[in-house]
């Protein structure tokens, strides 16, 4: 535990105890990592964004956290920030998994080459679709980002890993065109189910994406949109 601290230090940016949500169906603790490339200005998790070397949280007392909770918890998640970014994610990975932890992940796909390397380690992915292929760097503020993301796709639809693919809407960042399209291109790669998760735009990291100019996509079209997966669900609408 001591090396994986001093070698390949996890900043750690925060601690959730229990979670039904983060974890589909298990009982989770969150623990949040700090740092991520990209600069959505819908990220919910703006003190996540940069990367710190003063983590409020060190990794060792997680470990001991995790220890007092084994059999009180089902599994353990990473989330951010991106936690790819960091070089010492698949040896928490190891550690969580000795413990008798299921682990999952939360990510962008930032990083595919490291989502690679970690995958076996993994028992369940979330990933974020940012928004159709054309439209990705508008989003994140990074060109080449979509390719990045849909590398990551491809790697998770190859791994046979159980993910949740996720959309936030945030109605002046994504409009029913771009739903479309991204709907469209999702089920070409054969991708059959979407979530969809409204944004909460009172903790925009961009102060101008708190206030919403356009309405929301109406229920016709969302039901439209669902009837292209076989599994859709809508999320804090």
């Amino acid at each position: 535990m001591k090396s994986v601290w001093r070698d390949s230090p996890l900043e750690v940016g925060g601690l959730t105890p229990l979670t039904t949500v983060d974890y589909p169906g298990e009982l989770a603790a969150v623990v949040f990592l700090q740092g991520c490339p990209w600069r959505c200005g819908y990220c919910h998790n703006p003190q996540l964004v940069e990367r710190r070397t003063d983590a409020p949280l060190a990794w060792p007392r997680v470990i001991e956290f995790l220890e007092r909770r084994r059999g009180l918890l089902d599994a353990v998640v990473f989330s951010g920030g991106e936690p790819t970014l960091h070089a010492g994610l698949g040896e928490a990975l190891r550690q969580v998994k000795s413990l008798g932890f299921k682990t999952a992940l939360h990510t962008a796909g930032v990083y595919p080459e490291r989502l690679r390397r970690i995958l076996p380690l993994l028992d369940w992915v979330g990933m974020d679709i940012k928004s159709p292929r054309a439209c990705y760097a508008s989003i994140t503020g990074v060109s080449g980002s979509a390719e990045r993301a849909w590398e990551s796709i491809e790697l998770l639809l190859e791994s046979g890993i159980e993910c949740e693919f996720r959309t936030t809407l945030h109605p002046d960042l994504l409009d029913a065109a771009q739903l479309t399209a991204l709907a469209d291109e999702l089920r070409e790669r054969g991708i059959d189910s979407l979530v969809l998760q409204k944004c909460v735009t009172s903790r925009c990291r961009d102060s101008a994406l708190r206030e919403v100019t356009r309405a929301l996509p109406d229920a016709h079209f969302l039901d439209r949109l669902g009837e292209r997966f076989e599994h859709f669900s809508l999320r804090n609408f």
